[in-house]
């Protein structure tokens, strides 16, 4: 039991450094907490206001470390003996570290890179991982939501009802669920400006628009 604590601290305490902020101080970018809109330090604002390497930086450190501690956990953790719900919280420790990091007075991001390094510590079984992928892709291509905070919500929600219907590991299924109500928690207290959603069929010149502010 000491050892799976151990593990879950390890992983929270990976996803607390957000290395967004990491290298932009490394890279001399200042302050992009300060110079983006919702304030989130994460890969999209790396890439925005830190420029190619800070985002590229950003993205593969913050993928890695949700990577690395939930690949450990799987092979040195005694996941079988520590039971579903428990390997759950490991799998998603990292993205609470991420969204809510102890060095960072728990103001973090949004956790999207760190959830896919989860996931792929899974290895190998991917299956949670493509899944999340799937919907990403589908709804970036071939119907179009945006802006990407729909998008996002979308691609976790339809993600969590696959998974609980065609995953027969409880463990990855709980671990994604909490996975996904940390990333939703932090999505809607997000600072964002968040316009109408827009739905659009790949090759369909029709959009369908719905804002919720007039609801």
């Amino acid at each position: 039991m000491l050892r799976t604590v151990l593990f879950i601290c390890m992983g929270y305490l990976s996803g607390s450094v957000l290395y967004a902020l990491v290298f932009a101080k490394i890279f001399q970018k200042g302050d992009i907490l300060e110079q983006s809109s919702d304030h989130n330090p994460g890969t999209a604002n790396a890439f925005m206001y830190g420029g190619f390497w800070c985002g590229l930086f950003t993205l593969l450190f913050d993928v890695l470390k949700g990577f690395f501690p939930v690949y450990l956990f799987m092979r040195y953790g005694n996941a079988v003996e520590a039971g579903p719900f428990t390997t759950a919280l490991a799998i998603a420790a990292p993205v609470i570290g991420h969204t809510f990091p102890v060095f960072y007075g728990f103001r973090g991001g949004k956790g999207i890179a760190v959830t896919f390094g989860c996931l792929a510590g899974l290895v190998p079984a991917l299956e949670a991982f493509w899944v999340l992928v799937f919907f990403f892709i589908g709804f970036s291509t071939v119907l179009q939501i945006s802006p990407h905070f729909y998008r996002t919500i979308f691609s976790y929600a339809f993600s969590l009802v696959i998974m609980f219907r065609e995953i027969s590991n409880p463990a990855v299924v709980w671990g994604f669920f909490l996975i996904t109500a940390v990333v939703l928690i932090r999505m809607f207290t997000s600072k964002e400006e968040r316009k109408c959603l827009e739905v659009k069929l790949l090759g369909c010149s029709h959009t369908l628009m719905w804002d919720r502010r007039r609801t």
